[in-house]
């Protein structure tokens, strides 16, 4: 498969352009570009011109912001098939966050004048965007519910789940990361990690965490 091809199946696989033909993703994928980053190389800062919508083919992308403490926070985590950076490229103002590669990685660049070029022609996409970005509103809204409301147990294991969902039960992300991820000191997160390894949740090796009980984590992730 070509890689023009594998972009056309991610804006396939992403609910902004699944309602395009063959015919449309086919011309929209013709338009992007590859682009390649080695580990821990910043793709771009926070206040960087919104320039491009990118689509991973390989690797990861950490979506990151300063902490209030002069560290750092992941917002997220962007994986094969994820497309991201579309409110900067839309709006054309600054980057809200950073963007660093976890691993080496492989990435579908779409630059802003082609895709706005395409919007014009294919206003329903358009409508497809604001969805997307009521969705993400939606869930920065109960990230926050989350941070103030649920204990750290079940914030860990909604965490986990989710990254699971992307990456399967081998879950690569270090314990600082999961705990910034999730807004907890290191020791905390230790501390249920390990918790979870006597009951058989999960196993912890270097830099990676093993889910062995995905039921039992649910149960957590869900309060229940």
């Amino acid at each position: 498969m070509s890689k023009q091809s594998e972009f056309a199946v991610i804006l396939k696989m992403n609910p902004l352009f699944s309602d395009l033909g063959a015919d449309d993703l086919q011309r929209m994928a013709a338009l992007c570009h590859t682009e390649q980053l080695d580990v821990g190389e910043v793709l771009f800062q926070k206040g960087d011109e919104g320039d491009a919508l990118y689509g991973v083919r390989r690797g990861q992308i950490r979506i990151e912001t300063g902490a209030s403490d002069g560290g750092r926070l992941t917002l997220n985590f962007q994986g094969p098939g994820d497309l991201f950076g579309e409110i900067a490229v839309l709006d054309g103002q600054s980057r809200t966050a950073d963007a660093v590669a976890g691993e080496p990685t492989e990435l579908f660049v779409l630059r802003r004048g082609d895709l706005l070029a395409f919007l014009e022609r294919e206003p329903k996409i358009a409508i497809r965007l604001i969805e997307l970005l009521c969705q993400r509103i939606r869930w920065i809204s109960e990230r926050m519910e989350e941070s103030v409301l649920q204990p750290l147990p079940v914030r860990m294991a909604r965490r986990l789940c989710a990254l699971a969902d992307d990456y399967g039960s081998e879950v690569h992300i270090s314990q600082e990361q999961l705990g910034v991820y999730v807004g907890a000191a290191r020791e905390s997160i230790n501390r249920q990690l390990q918790q979870w390894r006597k009951d058989g949740i999960l196993d912890l090796q270097r830099g990676r965490i093993l889910l062995k009980n995905m039921s039992r984590l649910t149960d957590v992730a869900r309060n229940s």
